[in-house]
């Protein structure tokens, strides 16, 4: 689907798989083998999030609850921001379950090892998530040592949060990189779910989790990271990518689209869900045109680019 060219030859591709949701929630197109389950990674974040509230959490401030369906960059309000998630709650750093981690954001982690510091868990870009993890299970009465077991209370209400959203039944479960478990489903189940939570009535749980990522896309991210810029290009878009090449994105009124990258790379994203997105009849604005394709350097120079091939998306 996507082709790496440098000095005008074809130097690599990448294969994968998307599916284009109209507004009606039906396939509109589709390549590859969208109903093949595989694992959304941290495009389930919003997922996760909803079955939080559902599950009655409560944070107040909105910002707070798009950190908690992030994969930040490790910013300092960023790790700030976790860290007071936790401070509410009586806990601190060590309670959470993720790895440590430097920073993602190439001046915040010069900074803090310029300043003798090393990784720490607040910095791992799934801190948001874990602290509002935590966060629920204080609130709820629950144990907080064992919260990242399948079996706990919580990940019970993601699984089925999980299942209800894409309409059908998980998989498999596996560990997630940051330690929380994961459940498989297809990428068509993907998009349907993101489907579902942007076009959830105003003041639904649905919809509040849509409109907390939307109105807070640095903090979904971070500095200049694919999630902010394409929220920020195309208003009303709810974005949330994933590691090993997945990525999701859906519209009100335009429709839904899921991607996975065969090979895991996360260059090859962007080009195909630009397309996708023109494929269903989003204007091409220059900020999302800035994203459609990925510079290629040579000594420092660009020399070609990674983008979708041409036909690919009609």
């Amino acid at each position: 689907m996507v082709e790496l060219v440098r000095n005008g030859f074809r130097e690599g591709v990448h294969r994968g798989t998307v599916v284009l949701l109209g507004p009606d929630g039906e396939v509109r197109q589709a390549l590859g083998a969208p109903e093949r389950p595989m694992f959304p990674r941290s495009s389930n974040k919003p997922f996760q999030g909803l079955a939080m509230l559902r599950c009655g959490l409560d944070l107040p401030d909105d910002a707070d609850l798009a950190l908690g369906c992030a994969s930040h960059s490790g910013e300092p309000e960023h790790v700030e921001r976790a860290l007071a998630i936790l401070r509410k709650h009586g806990l601190d750093e060590d309670a959470l379950g993720c790895p440590p981690d430097l920073p993602g954001h190439e001046p915040s982690r010069t900074e803090l090892l310029a300043r003798g510091g090393g990784p720490r868990r607040a910095a791992m870009n799934c801190s948001g998530k874990h602290a509002a993890m935590l966060a629920t299970c204080v609130q709820r009465g629950w144990s907080t040592e064992d919260y990242l077991d399948p079996a706990h209370p919580l990940q019970v209400a993601v699984r089925e949060t999980v299942e209800e959203l894409t309409g059908e039944p998980v998989a498999a479960t596996a560990v997630d990189g940051c330690g929380a478990p994961l459940f498989a489903f297809s990428l068509t189940g993907l998009a349907r779910a993101f489907a579902a939570l942007v076009a959830a009535e105003p003041g639904s749980q649905e919809r509040r989790i849509a409109d907390a990522m939307r109105a807070h896309p640095y903090l979904v991210a971070g500095t200049d990271r694919e999630d902010t810029r394409l929220m920020r290009a195309v208003p009303g878009l709810l974005s949330k990518a994933g590691a090993e090449g997945v990525h999701a994105v859906a519209l009100p009124g335009v429709g839904a689209v899921a991607v996975k990258i065969t090979d895991g790379a996360a260059r090859a994203r962007l080009p195909v869900t630009v397309g996708a997105l023109r494929a269903l009849g989003v204007p091409t604005s220059p900020e999302l045109a800035a994203l459609a394709e990925e510079t290629v350097l040579g000594g420092g120079q660009p020399v070609g680019t990674v983008r979708l091939l041409p036909g690919v998306l009609g």
